[in-house]
């Protein structure tokens, strides 16, 4: 069970990576394309038309890959003080009720999604000719990352694997190393 729990720490975490990876391409690729459209409109005098379909597609990108990984790190948006304030026992409790409201948010956002990008993808994006279910189909990924790593964190809390005394996600690890 042990080693089992490790490999899908180990994948889970490769996820994450993958998802910072695709993000940071992606924010090269937008500045990128911002520079051509700054070159284009002051230096060539005609200004490219795509430039702003694509930024908005890459930018949706980056904010849901982006979410997924703060969702691994636990790094999101919350409001833990008071669930931190509390005995060890309520807050235990407390951040595996936390993980698995996480973990259902993630899966309706991943079923939602996916009936989005169905939805969209017969439809074409103007001025890229690419199907409009790209645009949402990142908030679908994002929703199966969220459900798998909450998941396996609430899986892991209620095993036993994260004490109430220290925090969920450890502040240093070697990555930062």
């Amino acid at each position: 069970m042990i080693e089992n729990t490790s490999l899908i720490v180990k994948v889970l975490q490769k996820l994450r990576d993958l998802c910072v990876f695709i993000s940071s391409i992606s924010l090269v690729v937008l500045i990128l394309t911002f520079a051509w459209l700054v070159f284009g409109r002051y230096v060539l005098n005609q200004t490219p038309t795509w430039v702003e379909q694509l930024a908005l597609v890459l930018v949706v990108w980056i904010t849901f890959l982006g979410a997924g990984a703060g969702v691994h790190d636990d790094t999101h948006l919350g409001v833990s003080f008071i669930r931190e304030a509390m005995p060890p026992t309520i807050r235990h409790v407390l951040r595996i009720v936390c993980e698995v409201t996480m973990a259902i948010f993630g899966l309706v956002m991943l079923v939602a999604c996916t009936e989005l990008v169905q939805f969209g993808w017969s439809t074409k994006l103007p001025m890229l000719n690419i199907p409009e279910g790209i645009r949402t189909l990142p908030a679908a990924i994002a929703g199966g990352l969220i459900f798998l790593f909450a998941t396996e964190r609430a899986v892991r809390m209620i095993l036993g694997g994260v004490s109430p005394e220290e925090p969920v996600v450890p502040i240093s690890d070697e990555r930062s190393a």
